[in-house]
């Protein structure tokens, strides 16, 4: 036993590899919030209209999370270190051609190149890690930090731009990328190693236009009934989309190789984890968003201190996302994942209840508090159910709801609290979108707690 031990236990290049992937991780994630604080700048200088504003916050994870599904079956195909360093010199150049948009419609192209190319690296991290980590406890601990980059990249989006815009354009918050990607495109061949399934199959195009039909008509109708646009449209589009989706998922089961294999989620624990984390994204990404407009608007902060007042919640979920992986060694998963997911519902009651700045910093402390061990504990369930030569697969479910969860947060509770804002004021909207997500995380930990595996 001890050398067998020996045998599958990772060594310091691995865990140098686990440090190259953490760091596009958290870029990725960053992008989809690092737009926040640069809204009203951008909207003075480019001048687009509502429609295009929201746009140009969610077209990035709209498409990441379209595309996912696809890029991490080819990556099990191609070799998951072959489309991560392809992803990375995609996603360098659309981040200079982000940064340097002189239209609000050149920059909602730009926003949804960079989500295609975001979709081919997201699932090669997590699966890159699966392979490299095959030791349960060490891979449990690389899946935590790897979550702490995810989720650190989402709390810390505003506040690096903060930072950016106290001295540069809007535009200099998308160059974040170009070290980041030059540093993976450098290191990534020598500390990764290679992943491919040895007998891929071939892809099935009909299947990947099929998982396009069906997620992109379904954001379309979120976001148009969200605005407030006529229920005709939003309703078709709602229709072709599920229509799709059930063509879909009937060929998936006709398939020798699939695009998704359906037998995963035969796994209550694999269901769960993908559930919960699509609605903790969303819940998150809608408050998180008003928490950032919150500060600029309603409490007259420059966007350099509404970014240091959100230093405490990033550094509260990176913490609980590391040491999720501990607490499991006393507690039982599903435990664990529930009154997390409690904890992140107590955040969002005082968001709901209270008022001002020291109350929102509180709040979004308590969230990301419970938001770590959830992160962290449902990626790796998902991640370990699924045979190696699917993990590429299986990543991009895990990164799809996450990043469904994030752009759809900011779509449907955006929306509803920007309804209530506008018939009221910017406090009564913020405590309509925490108080849904106090209901929504209440569920959620209902649902999880019952299960006796997580």
């Amino acid at each position: 036993m001890p050398d067998r031990q020996l045998e599958i236990s990772a060594g310091p290049r691995e865990w140098l590899g686990l440090a190259v992937l953490v760091l596009p991780t958290a870029l990725l994630s960053m992008d989809a919030t690092v737009l926040y604080l640069a809204l009203p700048s951008l909207a003075a200088e480019l001048a687009p209209s509502p429609g295009q504003l929201l746009w140009i916050s969610d077209a990035y994870g709209f498409l990441v999370a379209g595309f996912l599904v696809t890029m991490g079956t080819l990556g099990d195909r191609i070799g998951r270190r072959r489309l991560l360093l392809i992803g990375a010199a995609a996603f360098l150049v659309t981040s200079v051609l982000a940064a340097f948009a002189p239209t609000a419609g050149l920059l909602i192209v730009a926003r949804g190149l960079l989500g295609i190319a975001g979709a081919t690296l997201m699932p090669s991290t997590l699966a890159l890690i699966g392979g490299m980590f095959r030791d349960p406890r060490q891979r449990g601990t690389a899946i935590g930090l790897w979550s702490a980059g995810l989720s650190g990249g989402v709390a810390l989006g505003p506040i690096a731009g903060g930072l950016l815009l106290e001295w540069f354009w809007w535009g200099s918050v998308f160059l974040l990328a170009v070290p980041v990607m030059v540093l993976l495109l450098l290191t990534g061949p020598f500390l990764l190693p290679e992943h491919r399934d040895p007998e891929p199959g071939k892809l099935d195009l009909a299947s990947v236009a099929l998982s396009l039909a069906a997620v992109l008509p379904v954001v379309y109708g979120i976001k148009h009934l969200a605005e407030g646009g006529s229920a005709l449209p939003g309703g078709i589009a709602l229709a072709l989309g599920a229509g799709a989706g059930v063509v879909f998922l009937r060929r998936q089961r006709r398939l020798s190789v699939p695009l998704i294999d359906l037998r995963l989620f035969a796994a209550r624990p694999f269901r769960n984890a993908l559930v919960v984390l699509l609605g903790a994204l969303a819940c998150v990404a809608g408050v998180y968003l008003f928490a950032a407009l919150y500060l600029q608007q309603e409490a007259a902060l420059s966007p350099i201190e509404a970014g240091l007042w959100l230093v405490p919640s990033a550094a509260a979920m990176v913490l609980t996302s590391v040491a999720a992986p501990a607490l499991t060694r006393r507690l039982p998963v599903h435990r664990v994942l529930a009154w997390s997911l409690v904890v992140a519902a107590l955040g969002f009651l005082v968001l709901a209840w209270t008022s001002g700045i020291a109350p929102l910093v509180i709040g979004l402390v308590l969230i990301y508090l419970g938001l770590g061990p959830v992160m962290a504990l449902s990626t790796d369930i998902v991640v370990s159910a699924a045979p190696p030569d699917r993990a590429g697969a299986a990543s991009a479910l895990s990164e799809t709801s996450v990043e469904f969860g994030l752009a759809l947060g900011v779509a449907v509770l955006g929306s509803v609290g920007t309804f209530v804002q506008s018939r009221h004021d910017f406090t009564t909207g913020l405590t309509a979108v925490a108080a849904i997500g106090v209901a929504v995380l209440l569920a959620m930990a209902a649902l999880t707690g019952r299960s006796r595996r997580a």
